[in-house]
């Protein structure tokens, strides 16, 4: 009895545990929505890809997709190339406090839950452009 019990008790958690941790197939999913973004294959004049890449933490299951270039160009240059590809995507600027907006994050529904589109740099003459989301709709940048 006490052998079942406790058979019971740690392996019904177990079993759980590993069955739903990780990412799977809704993660990749979302991961080829977030791929399909044209706002992904929008480059910036002068600047060289690098790579694409796609990630998903098994942990909290949050998925990113995005595009790595080498750029010498400024900030500024960079994020109005972005804000007018993003905006003609569909993308909007994300709200912060006092009406203001967060600059280089955009956010837009994508595969059933808010993306958002996130641009860094160019630093170091590296450019990052990516899109991170997740199921549980947490907010990001």
């Amino acid at each position: 009895m006490m052998l079942a019990l406790g058979l019971l008790l740690v392996g019904l958690p177990a079993a759980c545990f590993l069955t739903s941790y990780g990412c799977g197939e809704e993660e990749d999913r979302l991961a080829e929505a977030l791929a399909g973004e044209a706002v992904l294959d929008s480059v910036p004049e002068g600047a060289d890809r690098e790579d694409r890449y796609r990630e998903c933490d098994d942990d909290d299951r949050f998925v990113v997709v995005g595009t790595r270039y080498r750029h010498g160009d400024s900030a500024d240059g960079v994020l109005r190339h972005y804000e007018a590809a993003a905006s003609a995507a569909g993308w909007r600027p994300r709200a912060a406090k006092g009406g203001n907006t967060v600059p280089g994050c955009f956010t837009k529904p994508v595969g059933g839950t808010t993306a958002y589109l996130t641009v860094e740099g160019p630093d170091d003459g590296r450019l990052h452009v990516e899109i991170i989301a997740d199921r549980a709709g947490s907010p990001w940048c």
